[in-house]
């Protein structure tokens, strides 16, 4: 038979723990952390980053991505824990130090009025009637060099290994804002 003790002692546990996560959260809506914009996009530091279900290295490991330099959105801090978005929509809490202020865009598939099976043309300059110097499938990585609101200056490597450096349409890149300027 269980004593009020005990139940009292797993009533303290649990509001401990929902009171725990209530300060993460309020401490993520209030940015502290970093002091930096939130949300922002950031990228991968590392080929392996453990993503917890929490803020804090007890949590289990949720799942781990593989892939260096793929964008993140950073939607909240806690000390020194990022929760971060994908560009599926996945979110997750990993460590600072595993991400890196330097901006990548993942080529994107589902644009309204464009073909998501045809291959994305990177530019010469910043005008579609320019030359186009690549055709990217979607889910290639590029690093942004810079953006204008509308454009967005790429460069990097294709899924075949021929390097790239042009200018895409900035709807067409996950990793960037829409209208936002990148110098």
């Amino acid at each position: 038979m269980v004593t009020s003790s005990r139940i009292r002692v797993a009533l303290l546990a649990l509001l401990s723990g929902v009171l725990t996560l209530g300060n993460a959260q309020a401490a993520s809506d209030s940015g502290s952390g970093s002091g930096l914009q939130l949300p922002r996009f950031v990228s991968l530091k590392s080929d392996k980053v453990n993503v917890r279900g929490g803020p804090n290295k007890d949590q289990d490991v949720a799942w781990v991505y593989t892939r260096t330099g793929l964008p993140v959105e950073i939607t909240a801090e806690f000390e020194n824990w990022r929760r971060i978005r994908d560009w599926e929509g996945a979110e997750g809490w990993v460590y600072h130090s595993l991400l890196s202020g330097r901006r990548t865009g993942l080529i994107s598939a589902a644009v309204k009025g464009k073909s998501p099976d045809q291959p994305v043309p990177i530019h010469a300059s910043a005008d579609a009637k320019s030359a186009v110097v690549a055709q990217l499938e979607p889910g290639v990585l590029g690093a942004v060099k810079r953006c204008d609101g509308q454009w967005c200056r790429v460069s990097g490597k294709g899924v075949n290994g021929t390097g790239f450096d042009g200018w895409i349409e900035q709807d067409r890149l996950w990793g960037v804002y829409p209208n936002e300027k990148v110098e």
